[in-house]
């Protein structure tokens, strides 16, 4: 299948670039907010937030300044057959940015749980996390647990170190959760990468992770080649 414009994947992560020529026609659209009016129509806490938030820097405008969302984004949805280079997993999803990590590819606790509840809130059936650390959180536990409860599937990338996560926990890949999907890495053997996580309880399946093509957001045209646990992970939220 193609995928659907009835369903919205947040990807929780540095913003997208939503002009991208291969992104702008699935970007998701908040119905409740009228744009560049600088106001909150919908009373959701942000301005003119029509694409999803930034909550690294508390406005409405989630765009990437790093590229690491945006070529997420692009390996779940880039559209097809126009002209451009790149196609993604689920043609015809809409992606809802929620950005809250900042340039450096850091952010807080606090703020990804806000990126969490915003995407449930909003009508997101799947969040793509292709982030984490060995730092367990109670707060982005409960939220997740909270998403769940609505119906809502958490993609998670199981980490790059290496590890065995059944012995070495990687957050939020490895909550106990039913909604967490969580995700190794493999090459174009199908063999895992040398430095995903693993873990025959923690982990539940392995995705292309290695040289993956996509967007990228320098420009509206941008275009290149990641890896890592991150990149495995929006292939099975597309």
């Amino acid at each position: 299948t193609t995928g659907s414009s009835d369903v919205i994947v947040a990807v929780i992560d540095t913003g997208i670039r939503s002009t991208h020529y291969d992104l702008a026609v699935n970007m998701w659209v908040n119905a409740g907010e009228i744009a560049d009016n600088g106001l909150d129509d919908d009373g959701d806490g942000y301005i003119d937030n029509i694409h999803g938030i930034d909550v690294a820097n508390n406005d409405g405008d989630p765009d990437d300044d790093h590229s690491h969302g945006t070529h997420v984004a692009g390996t779940i949805g880039a559209a097809a057959n126009d002209g451009n280079l790149c196609v993604g997993v689920a043609w015809n999803v809409r992606l809802m940015a929620c950005k809250f990590l900042d340039e450096r590819g850091y952010g807080y606790t606090s703020d990804a749980v806000k990126c969490i509840d915003f995407a449930v809130s909003k009508g997101a059936r799947i969040l793509n996390c292709s982030w984490g650390s060995s730092g367990s959180s109670e707060a982005i536990r409960e939220a997740l647990e909270r998403a769940g409860e609505n119906g809502v599937i958490c993609v998670a990338a199981a980490g790059n170190s290496g590890v065995d996560t059944d012995r070495n926990p990687h957050y939020p890949s490895s909550y106990d959760l039913d909604n967490i999907v969580a995700v190794a890495a493999v090459d174009r053997t199908g063999g895992l990468a040398s430095w995903s996580n693993y873990g025959r309880q923690s982990v539940d399946l392995g995705a292309p992770g290695v040289s993956i093509f996509s967007t990228l957001a320098d420009n509206d045209t941008a275009f290149g080649i990641y890896s890592g646990t991150s990149m495995a992970t929006p292939h099975v939220a597309g």
